[in-house]
């Protein structure tokens, strides 16, 4: 029962952290979304719930980590796993920019079993971006709160509205931060 929605879910906490656009010309946005792709570098983790459908009411939590894009492009790689009681599942995410905006994919994208990123925006701290997979499409809103803390909202489009199905909370892993040596 577990693996198939846990891999969506998974993916879409993946994307939250993971995705970004620009809304400004690309010159202008290039190193804005750049600071904003290093701003949220780093080890994440932390608990989320699904809000709504099927799933109503299941906990679950994420750690995720976010490394510059690898072949140096503005955007972001993501790895870690989330967790639904016993059952753990890996998660992946790799965005990159794309002309004016990002392209991406969770796990191996929507020909797979995961998610394709297909849009999105970064605007001060709020990130917006649109996924999709077969019918479904819908948005992710994540929003920094301090360096240290983001709230993520998942939604996905039924008729003409937006509901939102997830909710997260992420933390900065300050344990995984290195601090330097102390000389005494």
């Amino acid at each position: 029962m577990y693996p198939r929605f846990f891999s969506l879910l998974g993916g879409l906490a993946v994307l939250a952290v993971a995705a970004t656009s620009a809304m400004a010309p690309e010159a202008e946005a290039a190193p804005r979304d750049k600071a904003f792709f290093q701003s949220v570098a780093g080890v994440w983790k932390g608990p989320g719930e699904i809000v709504a459908g099927k799933y109503k009411g299941t906990k679950f939590s994420c750690n995720l980590t976010g490394a510059p894009s690898p072949e140096g492009d503005v955007g972001i790689k993501l790895d870690g796993t989330c967790r639904v009681g016993v059952f753990q599942q890996p998660m992946s995410a790799v965005i990159t920019q794309n002309g004016r905006g990002y392209t991406g994919k969770f796990l191996d994208g929507a020909d797979g079993k995961g998610l394709d990123i297909i849009s999105g925006s970064v605007n001060g701290d709020k990130v917006v971006m649109g996924i999709n997979r077969a019918k479904l499409n819908g948005a992710m809103v994540a929003s920094l709160r301090g360096e240290n803390k983001m709230n993520i909202t998942i939604s996905v489009k039924v008729e003409d509205q937006m509901v939102p199905v997830i909710g997260l909370s992420l933390d900065r892993d300050m344990d995984s931060i290195a601090v330097g040596s102390i000389k005494q």
